[in-house]
């Protein structure tokens, strides 16, 4: 179970890094904006969101093509976007740039960049490029959304439900650690983002996140946030639930709009589980930090 810590100064800011041992967390309360917690942050109907997708952290080159790479971590950042039902509008681009790519990696990357951006309708306007010896990634994403959907909104007895089938990306990634190779469609590869199935639902959602630390975790930061807990419906088992970088979405909506939830999501063939009940208590899934303190790709 997660521990929760209300960090009044700085003594009680360093017991929380602790507790914790999640250095993210703990960076992110050094911040005094209120504006932090949700997947962007908005400023009227503008939202500003940024992820990072570095070499060795993220991904090996030796997985994936720079034009793989390129795409993942453009999807990656547009998930930010789409999980709060906002359109992508611009990006910029921050790259680190190894010393032993040539010129046709380069070009490679690039058209992974604008091809990806095309598809979604977004501009990439500028950007900055350094030298060094791996390849990493910091996208920034400003995107336009007239009904932002936040992580906070629930209330006891709405359902949670994720979308997709979760743990093809952690069997993916064991693969690839043994050795062992994987489909080009893998959801490692290239995650399927369910924009037009948060896009035509939102009205009737109260909260919603994507998935990128694994439903657990993440379930944990919607639970956390609203201060509730949950009564499971569905079983999921652990491969599921540690499955992390999936970029499906948690969903939390009333019981009475499961039907239409429901045949929305059939009607755009995406699969939708309804996992658990917000209730009452102080429930939490086994959450392990997947920042900083996890073994690195």
């Amino acid at each position: 179970m997660n521990t929760v810590v209300k960090v009044k100064n700085e003594k009680h800011m360093l017991q929380f890094y602790m507790i914790t041992q999640d250095k993210e967390a703990y960076l992110i309360e050094r911040l005094s904006s209120g504006r932090i917690g949700d997947d962007a942050a908005v400023i009227g109907k503008t939202l500003y969101s940024v992820d990072a997708f570095y070499e060795d952290i993220h991904f090996r080159r030796a997985w994936m093509s720079p034009y793989q790479i390129a795409k993942k971590a453009m999807l990656v950042n547009f998930s930010d976007a789409i999980a709060m039902n906002a359109h992508p509008q611009y990006a910029l681009l921050s790259l680190c740039i190894p010393k032993d790519m040539d010129k046709e990696e380069i070009d490679a990357l690039m058209r992974g960049f604008e091809e990806t951006a095309a598809t979604f309708d977004c501009e990439i306007i500028g950007g900055d490029t350094v030298g060094g010896d791996k390849l990493h990634v910091s996208i920034t994403i400003i995107s336009h959304s007239e009904a932002p959907l936040y992580r906070k909104g629930l209330k006891e007895g709405d359902l949670l439900a994720f979308t997709g089938t979760l743990g093809e990306s952690k069997r993916d990634l064991e693969r690839l650690f043994a050795g062992k190779e994987i489909a080009d469609d893998s959801r490692f590869l290239e995650p399927k983002l369910r924009s037009e199935f948060i896009y035509r639902s939102r009205h009737l959602l109260c909260v919603g996140m994507d998935i990128s630390d694994g439903l657990y975790c993440d379930t944990n930061k919607l639970l956390d946030i609203n201060k509730y807990g949950y009564k499971i419906l569905e079983n999921i088992n652990d491969k599921m639930g540690f499955s992390g970088e999936e970029y499906e979405m948690i969903i939390g909506f009333a019981g009475a709009d499961y039907v239409e939830i429901k045949s929305i999501a059939d009607a755009l063939h995406t699969p939708l589980t309804v996992f658990a009940e917000v209730a009452k208590n102080s429930e939490r899934f086994p959450c392990q930090s997947h920042h900083f303190d996890r073994e690195t790709v």
